[in-house]
């Protein structure tokens, strides 16, 4: 699509804004539902496109994206009028007489930039949340995925009119060329380097923008933890996608007197959940593209390899992978992961780790499995992190109950359920001054002791 092309669309979405059309409560729910239905009648090509991008299983592409995203589009039709509706505030004495409310209202027209590797979910859940807050959308999914990507643009034109929501397919060029553009907000989701040249792009305009990034997310485990069941969990979740999930575990910070333990109950773990042959399993998936397969594969030391290290380059597939005796120093280390491979880590006082890991950069998830309550207060109240779990992992992000989103280097701004609504809107700050009284004290000329007096009665 040509810059002309995409500066054509935005300016027919801000005249579409500014009639005032998206404001309607009503008009919001009647959108959302039809974008439910249209989630719902496409769920088999939906999968069938993640099948084809990922590797994904027909249940995974439902449990951790089509499904969510319906989670989500139903949780905002049903809390809509709530978070819509102004809010009562308490006025001070001083503003006598008047009434104070909040209110929260739609930034107008904004940009979704989303990632290849939830192609579905993190395209789909954003921009339901956009909708529910009153604002018109351009989407902009990962050329990565290039099957999910025309599916987006099939069912999204199908289901709405291109001057309230249109997609834009392609590459790094229609990226430079939306950037190009003033949103009045941009939400991306992605590669911490990538967010950094949105957010400079972002400033030349002062486009507010939420970046949902990455990171190197931690999971300790003690020596307290029940090993059986993190072995189960971490799993779990640090092979989902393949490892291409940005709140996987990265690493294992595991304690010395356990390691043994955890790494037997992790190789058990890889074998039934995945077979003895996972390369071969249909539902564990592959790479992206070789671009990431190759920088997988240099990641890779065989000598620390305990397990898997097997990979098949015309499937693009890399088995569940651990990695032990591993130093800060080693190249897995060095930066996001990203993919299925474990390294394991081991710590002897938890209190050094807790002080090293203040020293690193912010992660967007940390995990800890401990018994240990003094632990989980040091972790959950003194480490900077964007959202854990204590004992799990990963599930914190599946609920639209509690925001997600990074901090520092991970991100800025969250989003799901109302921490969704309130991203893509601005909160309003009203005074409704009445008419039938107006005190003298704020005019001059300022000459009454009287009023002085009263004015560090009310002010103080």
């Amino acid at each position: 699509m040509t810059e002309q092309e995409i500066h054509a669309i935005l300016e027919r979405q801000r005249a579409y804004y500014e009639s005032g059309t998206t404001l309607s409560l009503s008009f919001r729910d009647k959108q959302l539902k039809r974008l439910y239905d249209a989630v719902k009648k496409y769920e088999s090509e939906i999968t069938d496109a993640l099948c084809a991008d990922l590797g994904k299983s027909r249940f995974e592409g439902f449990m951790c994206e089509a499904g969510l995203a319906l989670t989500e589009i139903s949780h905002m039709r049903k809390n809509l009028k709530r978070y819509a509706k102004k809010k009562r505030v308490r006025t001070p004495l001083s503003q006598f007489p008047a009434k104070s409310y909040t209110l929260r209202v739609p930034y107008g027209n904004v940009l979704i930039m989303s990632p290849w590797n939830y192609p579905f979910l993190l395209t789909i859940e954003p921009l339901a949340d956009a909708i529910a807050a009153g604002n018109t959308a351009i989407l902009k999914p990962s050329a990565y995925a290039p099957a999910t990507s025309a599916l987006l643009k099939k069912l999204l034109t199908e289901c709405f009119s291109p001057e309230y929501v249109a997609v834009v397919t392609g590459g790094r060029a229609e990226n430079q060329a939306l950037l190009d553009e003033k949103f009045d907000l941009v939400f991306f989701t992605g590669s911490g380097e990538v967010g950094k040249e949105v957010l400079r792009r972002c400033a030349e305009h002062l486009t507010p923008a939420v970046l949902e990034l990455g990171g190197k997310s931690p999971c300790i485990v003690d020596g307290s933890a029940d090993i059986s069941l993190a072995a189960k969990r971490i799993v779990f979740g640090k092979y989902l996608n393949c490892g291409q999930t940005c709140v996987a575990p990265d690493h294992i910070f595991c304690h010395a007197s356990v390691k043994d333990a955890l790494l037997s109950e992790i190789k058990k773990q890889i074998t039934l959940q995945y077979g003895h042959a996972p390369l071969e399993n249909p539902d564990y998936g592959k790479i992206v593209n070789e671009k990431h397969f190759d920088r997988l594969l240099g990641l890779i030391d065989k000598e620390k390899t305990v397990f898997g290290g097997e990979y098949d380059r015309a499937r693009l597939k890399i088995a569940p992978t651990v990695m032990d005796g591993v130093t800060r120093g080693d190249a897995v280390m060095g930066e996001e992961i990203f993919g299925p491979v474990l390294p394991l880590l081991t710590f002897t006082d938890f209190d050094e780790l807790i002080t090293d890991l203040k020293s690193k950069e912010k992660p967007l998830a940390l995990y800890l499995f401990t018994k240990d309550k003094r632990q989980v207060q040091i972790v959950t109240s003194g480490l900077p992190f964007g959202g854990g779990c204590i004992n799990d992992v990963i599930i914190h992000l599946a609920t639209s109950e509690m925001g997600f989103g990074g901090v520092g280097e991970s991100g800025m701004g969250s989003y799901h359920g109302r921490r969704g609504f309130e991203a893509f809107s601005h909160e309003k700050s009203i005074v409704d001054k009445k008419t039938w009284l107006d005190l003298p004290m704020r005019y001059q000329p300022y000459k009454s002791k009287l009023f002085e007096k009263l004015l560090h009665f009310f002010l103080k």
